[in-house]
Order: structure tokens, then C-alpha cells, then sequence
């Protein structure tokens, strides 16, 4: 049996809503499942997603395969840079102390990076937002002020 780390859809039409899944590979996207590792919500800006990242990460040792949009998402939390990581451990390049550090470092930068962008982007919506009980100014073809 092959298993693979993919999503599972659920929401309504037009507003999508994933569960991250562990599932046998001939089973089909939204029926049975071995375990679930987490959810996906692209709907929000930047997308939310939960993972649990110690069975993600047990689920990879154990050869599950992900899918390509899971294996994004897995990246993105951080799982694929800790098996990497991990792998470095068995291998003897360093121990695990100096693979936890250097994942706590590149974990501390990831958030601030995601922080930043939330920021942004809830920036980006004030701005492009109208203010209460204002007007826009118009703009007439002979004006100078848009010079």
C-alpha cells in the first residue's frame, strides 16, 4: 500500500476549505483516509494553514509521498527543511542540537517574513479602502494639481 500526504476538500462551491490528509493512494480525494495532519484555508490573505509537523514529518520518514501543492505547504511550514535536517543528523555532518538551532533560526525568520506580510497586506486593504462618510475628490481634464 502507498500513501500519499494530499488535500481533502471540503466548504461549499466557490469557497474551498482542505483538510490535510494521509491516504491511501487508490482511494478517492474526499473518501476514506488513514489520518489527518491539518487544515488549508486559501480563502485568507496570506492562506492559513495548520499542520501538525511531527506526524507530517513521521508520515515522510515512513515514505509517504505528498502531493505537489502539499509538498509547497509542507515547505512552507518547514517540514521538508527538518527532514533535511534530520537526514544530516543520521548521516553524521552535525548533531541534533546544532539541527534544532539552526531550525529555530530559520523558523524565527520564516514567521517575521509572514508577519510582514500579513501586515502588508492588511495595508494594502485600508488603503484601498474608501473612508466613511468622504467623498472621492474628482478629477476634472484641466486639472493641475495631478501634475
Amino acid at each position: 500500500m502507498s500513501a500519499k500526504i494530499r488535500l481533502q476538500r471540503h466548504g461549499s462551491k466557490k469557497r474551498p476549505f482542505y483538510f490535510i490528509v494521509v491516504a491511501d493512494a487508490r482511494a478517492p480525494r474526499d473518501g476514506k483516509f488513514i489520518q489527518k495532519l491539518g487544515t488549508y484555508n486559501p480563502l485568507t490573505v496570506p492562506a492559513t494553514i495548520q499542520l501538525d509537523r511531527q506526524k507530517a514529518l513521521e508520515w515522510l520518514n515512513k515514505g509517504a509521498t505528498p502531493t505537489d501543492t502539499v509538498r509547497r505547504i509542507l515547505s512552507f511550514k518547514g517540514v521538508l527543511y527538518l527532514k533535511h535536517l534530520l537526514r544530516g543528523v543520521g548521516l553524521g555532518l552535525f548533531d541534533d542540537a546544532a539541527a534544532m538551532e539552526k531550525f529555530t533560526k530559520w523558523s524565527a525568520e520564516h514567521e517575521a517574513q509572514i508577519k510582514k506580510r500579513q501586515e502588508d497586506a492588511l495595508r494594502n486593504r485600508r488603503a484601498r479602502r474608501p473612508m466613511p462618510g468622504r467623498r472621492p475628490e474628482r478629477r476634472t481634464e484641466g486639472d493641475s494639481s495631478a501634475s
